[in-house]
């Protein structure tokens, strides 16, 4: 139980801290030089839930839905480009309780649906790249 309690005072602490953004990241996002992850480039889902995304699910999930500790596996998992509909119904299914878990259930019941929507639509958007080194290794040398 005090492993619990120490865990759920850090993800306040996480959750509560300001996010701060330095000039040079928003001269490059005024820019557009960063890509797609420019906040006027983004639908307003996206935006709300990029938002959202950074200030709740980021300490452990990764913004880019990679966990951030934990690797792959049971203990966190990684997120990218998971189908929306998984999401939210994982999502809705630890804020019902049907699926129990001692953070999860905690962070998907601070979620408006609205909200679960949102992070999902943001995490399911997230495109991924498989290099496959037979093809590339394969070919010949230019």
């Amino acid at each position: 139980m005090k492993v619990f309690f120490f865990i759920f005072s850090i993800f306040l602490f996480l959750i509560f801290q300001p996010v701060s953004v330095n000039a040079d990241t928003k001269k490059q996002a005024e820019k557009g030089s960063v890509g797609a992850s420019v906040s006027a480039n983004l639908t307003e889902q996206l935006r709300i839930g990029k938002e959202k995304v950074q200030v709740i699910c980021s300490a452990c999930h990764g913004l880019d839905g990679v966990a951030a500790s934990g690797g792959n596996s049971v203990i966190i998992p990684n997120l990218t480009a998971q189908h929306k509909d998984y999401l939210i119904a994982k999502l809705k299914d630890y804020k019902s309780g049907k699926i129990n878990h001692p953070q999860m259930t905690l962070i998907a019941q601070m979620l408006t649906d609205e909200e679960i929507e949102n992070v999902s639509e943001w995490y399911s958007r997230i495109k991924i790249q498989i290099f496959d080194p037979n093809l590339v290794l394969s070919k010949p040398s230019e």
